[in-house]
């Protein structure tokens, strides 16, 4: 399983009237985990969709721990668990400065080709560089 961890600071905007972070917020911090995670298999989105490749989310599953609050450092630990056919899946946990595990989820995204707008295969150079993983 390939895995990447990201850090990023609560902001301020992020939060609530309690200074917890807003509940939605958190699909926002699997995508940057997934986007660095992404980057750092040199297969940065930009390029992704330059190849005439969109990768929309099918699934979301999140499961809340404990909050996330104000001026936090979080990190966000991703993984690839699974690349079959059309799908990518990945596993998310976000672990506070304390290492207490906050949130953990999952995303199911689709490979589609942006001018037909119908699934397609991942791209072989994506399987080849993540097969050693799985």
């Amino acid at each position: 399983m390939y895995t990447s961890s990201t850090k990023i600071r609560v902001r301020y905007g992020e939060t609530d009237k309690m200074g917890y972070v807003y509940y939605g917020i958190y699909p926002l911090y699997y995508e940057i985990g997934r986007t660095e995670l992404m980057r750092g298999l040199d297969w940065a989105y930009k390029e992704i969709e330059e190849m005439g490749i969109i990768l929309p989310v099918k699934t979301l599953d999140i499961k809340y721990h404990k909050a996330a609050k104000y001026d936090d450092l979080l990190t966000i630990k991703t993984s690839i668990t699974e690349l079959s056919g059309v799908r990518i899946k990945f596993y998310y946990e976000i672990y506070n400065e304390d290492e207490e595990l906050l949130n953990e989820g999952n995303t199911m995204l689709v490979f589609v080709n942006s001018e037909t707008q119908r699934p397609m295969k991942a791209p072989d150079s994506l399987v080849k560089k993540l097969e050693q993983y799985f």
